[in-house]
């Protein structure tokens, strides 16, 4: 019954959004069948099924409002550096790890176990970007810790394994374990070669122990850590190395690994963020002393892929949001979805996300034939994954800025959940690598390594012909290539990205998609801002395909 001092019925609003598929994307369908992972689309519309539940929503909601807390101290004045996570956030953790979407792939010998992963992970990348960063770090340590076999024979098992148990205890006597990474320093940041962590050698042979302070180590409740330190000149040997990290030592005491503060970071706020210090910490060398980059540079390769993974979901999930929104609510007499304009800027956001999605799985492809011994392959991910890294990131802030302004006034309030989605875009761009540290390595691959030239345009050169438009701007970037310099890195790189994309796009999308596209973002008829698509771009044909039913 309503009440006798009701002012206003609620109407003109959308319903809740959940339960939906997030799964329900053909660009991302499409793609998981291309890159030789089919057999894994039952799993993936099932995740996906999970991730738009309520449930599942409301996990990542609880997450992300009650943040984790750090406790140093227990009641007794131990030093325990544990921190402690509402049960919210272990529900995803188990869910995603469960799912393999942590180091699973790299004991599974089916090709495109690594291509379903990434699949999975956009789906469930609707749900909670936080808990991404240790499933991402628990995947990229595998191929790093491969450099020194015996300790990949004791801890592989347990990080490609699909259980989730927290709690910090010996690591060999756990049913699943997760890794993390300490690389940057307050003094030198994405420079890691100016790190100042010392290593000591031990008596005992590959063992260390390390002092110094990390200034930004995320998910601290990981069980194994890869740090880089300097290890101590002797003969031919020593400088940066990579070190094995445990949070607590074969005998069960807790390793010296002091977390001074978490992070209060802009968005992220699920996931812990810590500064540890090392005083006596104990340590496994990881590959050959002085090669610590060379080691650990695996990892980065496929944590830059979770980066664009996680932007590529970011992006799709706003949108859908905002499909949802314009689906519903009405102004001005018709449908928000029915308004031209906002069709404009619903099907350039449309455009966007897929070009991120279908870039995404080819880097995935890429990477799961690499990891099997295809050279081309590896030379094209080499160059492929930073270039994505640095363009797909760069365009997640504003893609998530344009889809919370769909929702007008009801997207700038929390209780949308866009603003959480929002603050978490920048992250994307920063982690393993800033825009700049990802073009650098762009132009640096280019004139040090030529087989990754090579590769780029061989791909570029399969969708030759189909497009004069594309055709034009491979031939300037042939030109920009040749006259690269360090000032022109971005506008080299995102050239490079938006090439690559239209390409893909060219060869996998229908016609409308790939028209309007190139007509775009290569041909230069856009305008600054999304929703400046031309009048000669198939709205319908493009929203029918990322929206079914907003056509």
């Amino acid at each position: 019954m309503a009440s006798t001092h009701a002012t206003h019925d609620v109407i003109n609003q959308p319903p809740p959004l959940a339960p939906y598929d997030a799964s329900d994307d053909t660009a991302l369908l499409e793609g998981l069948r291309r890159e030789g992972a089919d057999w894994a689309e039952e799993d993936v519309r099932r995740l996906g099924r999970l991730a738009g539940s309520a449930e599942a929503q409301e996990w990542a909601e609880l997450a992300n409002r009650h943040e984790p807390e750090l406790r140093t101290h227990d009641r007794y004045g131990h030093r325990v550096d544990e921190v402690e996570f509402h049960p919210s956030w272990h529900h995803l953790m188990r869910t995603a790890v469960a799912e393999g979407l942590a180091g699973a792939p790299w004991a599974d010998a089916r090709p495109g176990a690594h291509v379903a992963r990434t699949a999975g992970g956009l789906a469930w990348g609707h749900t909670d970007a936080g808990h991404g960063c240790p499933t991402s770090m628990t995947y990229a340590a595998v191929p790093a810790l491969r450099h020194q076999p015996d300790l990949a024979k004791v801890y592989e098992p347990l990080l490609t394994g699909r259980e989730y148990d927290p709690g910090l205890r010996v690591p060999t006597r756990k049913r699943g374990l997760l890794a993390g990474m300490g690389m940057t320093e307050k003094q030198g940041g994405s420079d890691v070669r100016t790190n100042s962590t010392t290593a000591t050698p031990t008596a005992e042979p590959g063992v260390h122990t390390l002092r110094g302070h990390k200034w930004f180590t995320s998910a601290p409740m990981c069980d194994v850590f890869l740090v880089l330190a300097q290890a101590a000149p002797h003969g031919d040997k020593g400088g940066l190395s990579c070190f094995l990290v445990p949070r607590v030592l074969p005998d069960g005491s807790r390793n010296a690994f002091r977390i001074q503060r978490l992070k209060d970071k802009l968005g992220n706020r699920s996931n812990a963020s810590s500064e540890p210090e090392f005083d006596g910490t104990v340590a496994w060398l990881v590959g050959p002393e002085g090669r610590g980059v060379k080691t650990i540079i695996e990892m980065v390769n496929c944590t830059r892929l979770d980066c664009v993974m996680m932007s590529a979901a970011l992006m799709r999930k706003t949108l859908v949001e905002a499909g949802h929104h314009a689906r519903h609510r009405s102004a001005f007499g018709a449908r928000l979805v029915d308004q031209p304009l906002m069709r404009n800027v619903l099907a350039d956001l449309a455009l966007e996300s897929e070009a991120a999605t279908t870039l995404t799985l080819r880097l995935a492809g890429a990477a799961d034939r690499a990891v099997r011994g295809d050279a081309g392959e590896q030379a094209f991910r080499r160059i492929a994954t930073a270039v994505g890294k640095y363009w797909v990131t760069k365009r997640g802030p504003a893609f998530t800025a344009e889809a919370l302004e769909c929702l007008g006034g009801n997207g700038y309030v929390e209780d949308s959940g866009m603003p959480r989605h929002y603050r978490e875009a920048p992250l994307l761009s920063i982690w393993e690598g800033s825009g700049n540290v990802n073009a650098l390595d762009v132009l640096r691959a280019l004139t040090r390594e030529p087989g990754t030239a090579e590769a780029f345009f061989g791909e570029l050169a399969l969708a030759q012909g189909a497009d004069p438009r594309l055709d034009a701007a491979v031939s300037r970037l042939e030109d920009l290539v040749r006259g690269g310099s360090e000032t022109g890195a971005r506008r080299l790189v995102e050239q490079m990205a938006l090439t690559l994309q239209a390409s893909l796009l060219v060869r996998h999308a229908p016609p409308a998609i790939a028209d309007a596209f190139c007509a775009t973002r290569l041909g230069g008829d856009w305008g600054h801002a999304f929703g400046t698509l031309p009048d000669s771009a198939d709205l319908g044909a493009i929203l029918e395909r990322a929206l079914p039913g907003a056509s």
